[in-house]
């Protein structure tokens, strides 16, 4: 049998992080919506290409028309709202994890756009934006031209 050393801050550690772990597991993670425990409001994909900006986000059981898109500048905001079917209000649920209610997300674009040709598809729950880059943002090819020479010789 191998003796061990008394340590009382090790076992004072522990009940600490047996007590943190009772108060988060009671008053804090019952009151976050999946939204907020995945990192935000309405989870995107931001990506660039050579010309755009693209900007993708899951909206299940959304229509297009209960999506509201406004582009000010670089910022960009999406909102909407999940509304709750009335036939089951009165349900005895067991488990009930489907967000209810009005959502909103702001993020800045970090290169100039072009919002006056901005598209927006919604295919399948999926809302993509599709944001043009500004022409002074997307990369230019420049042409080296030999110089010309002067009377036949050389420059």
């Amino acid at each position: 049998m191998t003796m061990m050393r008394w340590d009382p801050y090790r076992e004072m550690l522990s009940l600490r992080q047996t007590m943190d772990r009772l108060f988060e597991d009671t008053f804090l993670w019952p009151a976050r919506s999946q939204y907020e425990m995945s990192g935000g409001n309405l989870p995107l994909d931001i990506y660039q290409t050579k010309n755009d900006v693209v900007v993708k986000a899951a909206l299940p059981g959304l229509k297009p028309e209960e999506v509201d898109i406004s582009l000010s500048g670089e910022t960009l905001t999406i909102k909407g709202e999940h509304r709750e079917e009335k036939d089951t209000r009165e349900a005895d649920y067991i488990r009930r994890e489907h967000r209810y209610g009005s959502f909103s997300r702001t993020v800045t674009i970090p290169v100039a756009i072009q919002s006056d040709k901005a598209q927006a598809t919604f295919d399948n729950g999926i809302l993509t934006l599709t944001l043009p880059k500004a022409e002074a943002i997307k990369p230019k090819q420049i042409k080296v031209k030999a110089k010309e020479t002067l009377e036949g010789g050389k420059a």
